[in-house]
């Protein structure tokens, strides 16, 4: 049931305690850093609002009355449950901003995320990291569900609820195994020969093939894919074997570009790079641990929430 509107404030039964305990209301003035005059009209205003004399005063200090004692000892108990649920809230809160959990899309997870735990580990010992990695649209999930405190997805569309904040640009590269035919190509390839050939492609839901069939959609029908993988690793074996090309990160091709492993091929007409972004929850601020995040990935950006479709 609600409190009555006679409940007296904690300050003010803290204060009639160190009345009680020093015997002068000048001395528990003085522990509770404020003037005499300042206490005694406390007092007075706790008295009336109680309705009943709490303390009786004399040349040779004061005392409680009574009334006042019973009251006192009530306080007592009530100041303590208070003190514990301070306690206990200061606790949780310094557990909650010592604890984040982390979801990452593929991409970023393997070739961003490592180096800013490295800082943030070296900003604040204190944080740990819990990371989960998953394809975009599951991570947008993850967050919105309320699993995760924030993730980092790739892709143009953000689904209703979440705010972002920009951390990065990434591209999207064609590359084939060193036997394919467009390895030796002169001209690069166009958007539409790109959109009608079959490539090795991640899942429904990642954010690299989300933003490829975005950004090919307006040069014709898609052709079937030649395969549909969930790992970046088992689709650079495969295009390494000879499958086909495919379309990934430049993050994660860059070794193999230097090495030779993969050939990179020069598409025209469309624009392949994409944005990385953080989510959170819209209407929840970061904050502990969420802004040392921000800080350590660098996020330039205002926040802002988009509604533009479903997927990321």
């Amino acid at each position: 049931m609600p409190l009555s509107a006679r409940m007296p404030e904690l300050s003010a039964l803290e204060l009639l305690l160190s009345v009680a305990r020093l015997g002068s209301l000048g001395q528990a003035a003085k522990e509770h850093g404020i003037s005499q005059p300042a206490a005694g009209s406390r007092i007075r205003y706790l008295e009336r609002l109680v309705g009943l004399s709490l303390i009786e005063r004399s040349p040779r200090g004061s005392h409680l009355t009574p009334e006042g004692a019973v009251v006192a000892d009530w306080a007592r108990d009530v100041i303590r449950a208070a003190s514990a649920l301070d306690t206990g809230v200061a606790a949780l809160r310094a557990e909650r901003n010592s604890r984040i959990r982390v979801a990452a899309s593929m991409t970023i997870a393997e070739y961003l995320v490592p180096s800013w735990l490295v800082e943030l580990r070296r900003r604040h010992p204190q944080v740990a990291v819990s990371l989960q990695v998953a394809n975009s649209a599951q991570v947008a999930q993850l967050v919105l569900d309320g699993e995760v405190d924030v993730g980092f997805v790739e892709g143009p569309n953000l689904p209703d609820g979440l705010s972002a904040r920009t951390v990065g640009i990434d591209e999207l590269r064609v590359v084939v195994a060193p036997g394919h035919p467009w390895a030796r190509r002169r001209r690069p390839v166009s958007a539409a020969t790109l959109a009608n050939t079959s490539l090795v492609h991640r899942e429904p839901g990642s954010g690299t093939r989300y933003t490829l069939e975005e950004v090919l959609g307006a040069h014709g029908e898609l052709a079937a894919p030649l395969f549909e993988l969930s790992s970046t690793a088992a689709i650079k074996s495969a295009v390494e074997a000879g499958a086909g090309p495919a379309v990934l990160s430049s993050l994660a091709v860059a070794e193999d570009l230097a090495a030779h492993r993969l050939v990179g091929v020069p598409v025209e007409g469309v624009d392949l790079h994409r944005t990385l972004r953080m989510v959170w929850p819209t209407g929840r601020q970061p904050t502990g641990a969420l802004r040392d995040v921000i800080a350590v990935v660098g996020a330039s950006e205002a926040p802002t929430t988009e509604t533009t479709g479903s997927k990321v």
